[in-house]
Order: C-alpha cells, then sequence, then structure tokens
C-alpha cells in the first residue's frame, strides 16, 4: 500500500463521459437557441416601429415648416439635405443620418401614400413586401 501518486493510472474522461455531456450540451442549445433567436427577431421589429415612429415625426416636423411632406424623389434625406427647390426648409430635422432598418435596407417612403397622406414602412427580414413572422411588413399605420 504505497503511495503511487495521482498519475499512477491515467485520469481522464472515458469517451462515453464525452459523448454524455456533448448530448446534455446539445440538449440545452436545442431548448435555449430557438427561444434566444426569437426575441433576437422580436428586438428587431421593435427596432423597426421605433425607428419608423422617429421618421414619422420628424416628417412631420418638416410639415410644419413647409406645408408639405418630401416628394417621393426627394425621400427621406430631406430631413437632413435641404431640397434645392425648399425655400422654408428649416432643417436638419433628424441629428444622425437616416437609418437603415434592422436588417440593412432603406425604408420604403412614398408621398403621397397609397393608404395615408404619406408611406413609410419597412418590407421586414426578407426585404419583400408582404410575408409572415419577422418577414412581416412594418408600417407607422399598423
Amino acid at each position: 500500500m504505497g503511495y503511487r501518486g495521482l498519475h499512477a493510472r491515467g485520469r481522464g474522461f472515458t469517451l462515453l463521459e464525452l459523448l454524455v455531456v456533448m448530448v446534455i450540451i446539445g440538449l440545452l442549445a436545442s431548448y435555449v437557441g430557438p427561444r434566444y433567436f426569437n426575441q433576437l427577431s422580436k428586438s428587431e421589429v421593435k427596432t423597426a416601429r421605433a425607428q419608423i415612429v422617429a421618421l414619422s415625426k420628424a416628417l412631420d416636423t418638416y410639415r410644419l415648416d413647409t406645408g408639405h411632406y418630401p416628394s417621393t424623389a426627394q425621400g427621406l434625406d430631406a430631413l437632413n439635405k435641404a431640397p434645392a427647390d425648399e425655400p422654408k426648409w428649416a432643417g436638419p430635422y433628424m441629428q444622425k443620418a437616416v437609418p437603415l432598418d434592422p436588417w440593412g435596407k432603406a425604408y420604403i417612403y412614398r408621398y403621397p401614400g397609397t393608404k395615408n397622406e404619406f408611406d413609410l414602412m419597412s418590407y421586414g427580414k426578407d426585404g419583400q413586401p408582404g410575408g409572415e413572422g419577422d418577414a412581416a411588413d412594418i408600417s407607422f399605420f399598423d
């Protein structure tokens, strides 16, 4: 019964132990992963809605100064740079450049709008009209 030391018999993990740990990690990832990505998707939609509200307020201020909304051709850039043919412009109406939507695409702006005075929307994650879930269109008037 002599002292043999800690490494007398090679201590380590067996292949079976490693496989059990990998299965447990896989099960946890399959449970947590979808919940995480669902929350991420919800936050992108909320961000788009908040940006659309901020852009709409800036458009309303533009209208108060000039008497009308920017044309579709002038677009949202008119919130930061005075259009050449707009003497009543008193902007800039936004502190920073017009943001892209959370998916990296430009917001859609039309004046006059098809449903309201102006249309302001994001086509969602897929960048295409219509869709469901995080691919659904997001607009100020939803």
